[in-house]
């Protein structure tokens, strides 16, 4: 400020400033959900009963059961499929927050993000708190509030 009134040419970079951060986080952002839609996690069952792959939702894509199936009780067979399901769903739960990582970094928003889809994928309720960061460099007010809907 000069004399009370704003800079022009200092508003202007400020604007510019702010404009590339929320270019570069719209390219963060779009690099994330390029890497989510590609993720696939495959894990076997601890007896070789079954093999199972999710796909990035956590949606069951494969399954492919072994010959050892005729040797184990029908419910023995589910109780693996569904517990190879749920750590198919935790493994992939941990991907996702290493994608989250890499492509929109350690910040408030990425933690939140991360534990949302980690939730979500291993059926757990959501232990998300609002979020609040203060200021960024430029000294402007830059709190966010994530809350649960």
């Amino acid at each position: 400020m000069v004399g009370g009134i704003l800079d022009p040419d200092g508003a202007r970079d400020r604007l510019e400033a702010w404009k590339g951060r929320i270019d570069k986080l719209a390219a963060d952002t779009r690099a994330m959900s390029e890497r989510f839609q590609d993720v696939r996690v495959t894990v076997h069952d601890r007896n070789g009963l079954a093999e199972l792959t999710v796909d990035s939702t956590g949606a069951l894509v494969d399954l492919r059961l072994t010959d050892r199936i005729q040797r184990v009780p029908p419910a023995e067979v589910a109780q693996a499929i569904m517990a190879t399901l749920g750590r198919a769903r935790g493994e992939l739960a941990d991907r996702s927050r290493e994608i989250i990582a890499e492509t929109v970094g350690d910040t408030p928003a990425a933690r939140a993000i991360a534990e949302r889809v980690g939730n979500q994928l291993r059926g757990g309720e959501s232990t998300a708190r609002p979020v609040m960061t203060d200021y960024d460099d430029d000294g402007n007010d830059t709190r966010t509030y994530l809350r649960e809907r």
